[in-house]
């Protein structure tokens, strides 16, 4: 027996608590002075314990018990409400033909019931019957003959009558014919309605049978059945019942969503079997269903959300949701962006719009040639673009017209992999991990007040001149195939020390390979980075070396996709964070006017710097004066070189633009150029000791029109 003394009026600060062994107590009880004392309700001697347990079982019904599931149970309703509406709408005309005909079979039938009774037929079937009986006796048929003649004479009246009401109908058809329009229709469907029910016959509907156009169909019997044939749930012992057998519970669904299924389920206890189990049989899965992998979307429910180990949502589409129109990026219309906040980047299966927070993140961009990789991963250089305060770097290894529109802002532009291209990658590198220890002694001197995290805030950028840094290379395997193994060490160091220790000075990377292997992008590379996204790649392997070990396991696998999703890929954002996106589309046309944009907002806030500063054709572009297009390419090979022979000059120019310059040759180029206002001074150029014929980049300079020069300053 335990014993509390306590204060009732509060004047002692703790209760004192005494044990008092009761003689009839097996052992001394032990009482904690910080909880209450508390009976168990189901304790073996409490006759109420079996009345007063709660029951397991939900109060609310599985579409019932959340928001969500209400919402979307309500939209489905509304949905199929419409559905049905347009369907019977556009078959108006049928029904009133339908209704009509039933209506005359109707009438038909009526007249059919009556006429035998007003014509005395049953009569006359009798006699004739009792004729053609050969032992019949002749009174009895004389006898009925009598009652046929009589009943005749009795429903002479009848006929007299239903003529007449016959007569009155159709002369009331007349004046109904020229009265109101509203009054006939009344009419009318006063007298067809019944003749039409009297028409109807055992299989004859009015109304089509329409069903809504579901590709796809779920119920909680199917989804059992496809993770039984997984082998995620156990079947039932030999001779029980099927209904015996472990199912899952579900808490929301199926219910319809948009343009497929939706259900949150839990895996049963006892099997051993957890959401990540689920995860790694999507093929499976999808296939028990009888859909495409593409078309099954599985996620975790974490604790935070109110799941457990065992929680599952799945999204099943009615077909492949990343197919049709792609969607605008907002940049194509948008004036400013802040870098700070999450970038718009598209859209998943089910609509929902995909924001990537990039701020003290790296990227990586992986995936097969001509599938959307480079489009994708200028979106995250086009936010840079709409914030005055965001310093480009741009490297493209493949020295395309993808990345140029990029000199009109970019601090450093690098095009192509050649080995002047290479140097200068090199000394860009060298340039940001100057400007990366320069920030980090700036911050380490900076009072907490101001920088209480040791990392870039809005206030230091714009205070102390600081710009957020995005880093962007693009196709890397080409820079490491073209390099040597020590300038290839080095760099892959430089870019290491930029993705792992350059976020908290306001660095920003953004990578991309189209062969994300050993070779071409370094294992310890590719494992600091934060942010990855793959478009198609040729098997899990490859979708690994992009998103990570083991993500394929988990259904972050880009091998799904297929070559008609373009533009699509799978986005990691986490070690257990995946989702795949359909990338917002921005053209190049649209890249080149935010370029435009962005060197528009840097002059007006004083942030044009670097390259983009001195690049006479962006300056062109700027003013609105229109350079030889044949300038502006060679200006834009020769970037890097002060003079280049005349063949590496027409390789590039086909790199750039294979379609204008493929069939160009010596002669033509220099007749191009010549027209351009090219005036050379010498044919031959000096690169390394040899000589051979050539061009110097003065002398293309020199053609560009005075006013732009005097106009860049």
């Amino acid at each position: 027996m335990t014993e509390i003394l306590a204060d009732p009026l509060g004047t002692h600060p703790a209760p004192t608590l005494t044990l008092v062994k009761d003689p009839t107590d097996p052992e001394p009880a032990v009482v904690d002075p910080l909880l209450p004392v508390v009976e168990a309700v189901d304790r073996a001697d409490n006759p109420l314990a079996d009345w007063l347990s709660v029951p397991d079982a939900p109060v609310l019904p599985a579409w019932a018990r959340s928001a969500a599931s209400i919402k979307a149970n309500v939209a489905a309703f509304v949905r199929l409400t419409w559905w049905h509406t347009q369907y019977h709408g556009f078959r108006v005309p049928k029904y009133l033909v339908k209704t009509v005909l039933l209506a005359a079979r109707g009438f038909f039938r009526a007249t059919m019931g009556l006429w035998p009774t007003l014509s005395a037929q049953d009569h006359t079937a009798t006699v004739k019957a009792l004729r053609a009986q050969v032992k019949v006796k002749p009174e009895d048929v004389d006898l009925a003959a009598r009652l046929q003649m009589a009943h005749f004479e009795r429903t002479r009246t009848r006929r007299w009558r239903f003529g007449a009401a016959a007569a009155g109908v159709a002369a009331a058809a007349v004046g109904v014919m020229l009265a109101d329009p509203i009054l006939q229709a009344g009419i009318a469907g006063a007298v067809v309605t019944p003749l039409a029910y009297l028409g109807r016959g055992k299989e004859t509907h009015l109304l089509d049978q329409g069903a809504p156009p579901l590709r796809v169909d779920m119920s909680a019997q199917q989804l059992n059945d496809a993770l039984r044939a997984a082998g995620l749930l156990k079947s039932g012992r030999a001779g029980d019942d099927e209904k015996d057998a472990p199912r899952v519970s579900c808490s929301m669904g199926p219910v319809r969503d948009g343009r497929g299924w939706a259900v949150i389920f839990d895996l049963p206890r006892g099997g051993g079997k957890t959401a990540s189990d689920v995860l790694a049989k999507r093929e499976v899965i999808a296939q028990e269903l009888g859909v495409d992998e593409i078309q099954v979307i599985m996620s975790r429910v974490r604790a935070a959300k109110g799941g457990n180990a065992g929680r599952v949502s799945m999204w099943v589409a009615d077909d492949d949701p990343y197919l049709g129109k792609p969607n605008p990026s907002p940049f194509a219309t948008a004036e400013r962006f802040s870098i700070w906040d999450p970038i718009p980047f598209g859209q998943d299966a089910r609509g929902n719009r995909i924001e990537v927070p990039v701020m003290w993140q790296s990227m990586f961009f992986g995936g097969l040639p001509r599938r959307g990789k480079t489009f994708t991963q200028r979106l995250m250089t086009a936010a840079g673009l709409l914030d005055a305060y965001v310093r480009h770097y741009v490297a493209d290894g493949k020295g395309g017209a993808d990345w140029m529109p990029m000199r009109a802002v970019a601090h450093r532009l690098v095009m192509g992999a050649e080995d002047d291209a290479i140097e200068a990658l090199k000394a860009m590198l060298a340039e940001l991990l100057v400007e990366m220890e320069r920030r980090f002694a700036i911050l380490r001197e900076l009072p907490t007040s101001i920088c209480p995290e040791g990392k870039l805030t809005p206030e230091i950028v714009q205070r102390y001149n600081l710009p957020v840094i995005f880093v962007t290379v693009d196709e890397l395997q080409e820079y490491f195939t073209a390099m040597e193994r020590e300038d290839r060490e080095q760099v892959i160091n430089d870019l290491c020390r930029i993705a792992r220790r350059g976020p908290a000075a306001g660095f920003v990377s953004n990578f991309a390979s189209q062969r994300p292997d050993a070779d071409s992008v370094p294992t310890k590379l590719r494992e600091i980075i934060t942010l990855r996204y793959s478009t198609q790649v040729v098997d899990r392997a490859s979708s690994d070396m992009v998103l990570g070990k083991g993500k394929a396991a988990q259904g972050a696998d880009a091998s799904v996709l297929s070559e008609d999703h373009v533009g699509t890929g799978v986005l990691v954002t986490g070690p257990a964070s995946y989702v795949t996106v359909r990338a917002d589309y921005l053209d190049g046309t649209g890249f080149a006017l935010l370029c435009q944009k962005g060197r528009a907002l840097r002059q007006a806030a004083g942030q044009l710097t670097g390259d983009a500063a001195g690049d006479v054709t962006a300056a062109a572009d700027a003013s609105g004066v229109k350079l030889a297009p044949i300038l502006s390419d060679a200006l834009e090979v020769m970037r890097h070189s002060p003079r280049m022979f005349t063949t590496d000059l027409l390789a590039g120019l086909v790199n750039l633009d294979e379609d204008v310059y493929g069939d160009f040759n010596a002669e033509k180029l220099a007749a191009e150029l010549e027209a351009a206002g090219v005036k050379r001074t010498s044919k031959q150029v000096k690169i390394s000791g040899a000589n051979g014929a050539g061009y110097q980049r003065r002398d293309i300079e020199a053609a560009v029109p005075a006013e732009i020069l005097l106009a860049h300053g």
